[in-house]
């Protein structure tokens, strides 16, 4: 799809204030260049709290609509549950009301995930305060809780390989776990490719075949996306030959 067709649709937002919110910190940009902001989070942020500080740091920057990348489960543009590292109060917070903009939410991993899709069937892994997985299969995005399902020993996959996970079991068996919990998910969604993000992903010494390390700042494209593709349901970016994305066909 190339454009669009005049008379058709809502022009797309011209400024748009990005907002990819973690459990240790918040960073968040007005469009695709310029200054990225960011402040520590954690488990006594609010949502109020949030919005209140983001609106104070740009108090005179414009923008025309607002993408959050949210660290939790999504449904239908909506918080479906409160995060496991922030405060309380998201389900029903009115996030367009507190930011004075239309305001599309989606899930965090999702949101990253977006910003590096590269065509074909990829599964994105987000390893920072817990596990992220969204899977995209031609454009299509599916965010999932897969992080929450069990794995081994009574733990879930995101107990393995989450951040409490390496601190409790150090760096090398945490890397083990990864690697193990990476060809595990890549076979059961029949993935082509597997992009690798959060703040962890860094400590990996080694990448399995077809995988390779995102960019944090991905999540900020994918904001952009949100707004500026078909909406966050089904996203088609311009689309880049598997052979040139990763190493593959």
């Amino acid at each position: 799809m190339r454009g669009k067709k005049k008379g058709r649709g809502a022009r797309a937002p011209r400024h748009i204030l990005v907002i990819d919110v973690g459990g240790m910190h918040v960073k968040f940009r007005v469009d695709g260049r310029g200054t990225i902001h960011k402040f520590v989070s954690g488990p006594r942020m609010t949502p109020a709290v949030m919005t209140r500080q983001i609106r104070a740091l740009i108090p005179h920057t414009p923008y025309d609509a607002v993408s959050i990348g949210y660290p939790g489960l999504v449904f239908h543009g909506k918080v479906g549950a409160e995060p496991h590292n922030l405060g309380k109060g998201w389900m029903k917070f009115d996030f367009a009301k507190a930011l004075g903009k239309p305001v599309r939410v989606i899930n965090d991993a999702a949101m990253q995930a977006i910003g590096s899709y590269a065509g074909g069937r990829m599964l994105f892994l987000g390893l920072g305060t817990g596990l992220g997985a969204t899977l995209i299969i031609d454009g299509v995005v599916e965010p999932t809780e897969v992080g929450h399902m069990p794995y081994k020993r009574g733990r879930t996959f995101e107990d393995y390989v989450g951040e409490r996970g390496r601190e409790r079991r150090g760096n090398s068996k945490w890397r083990k776990s990864v690697l193990d919990v990476i060809g595990l998910l890549k076979q059961a969604f029949q993935a082509d490719y597997v992009v690798l993000g959060g703040g962890n992903a860094v400590r990996l010494k080694k990448l399995p075949p077809d995988a390779r390390l995102g960019d944090n700042r991905n999540a900020l494209a994918g904001g952009l996306r949100l707004w500026r593709q078909a909406g966050h349901e089904l996203i088609l970016p311009a689309r880049v030959p598997l052979r040139r994305a990763h190493g593959r066909r």
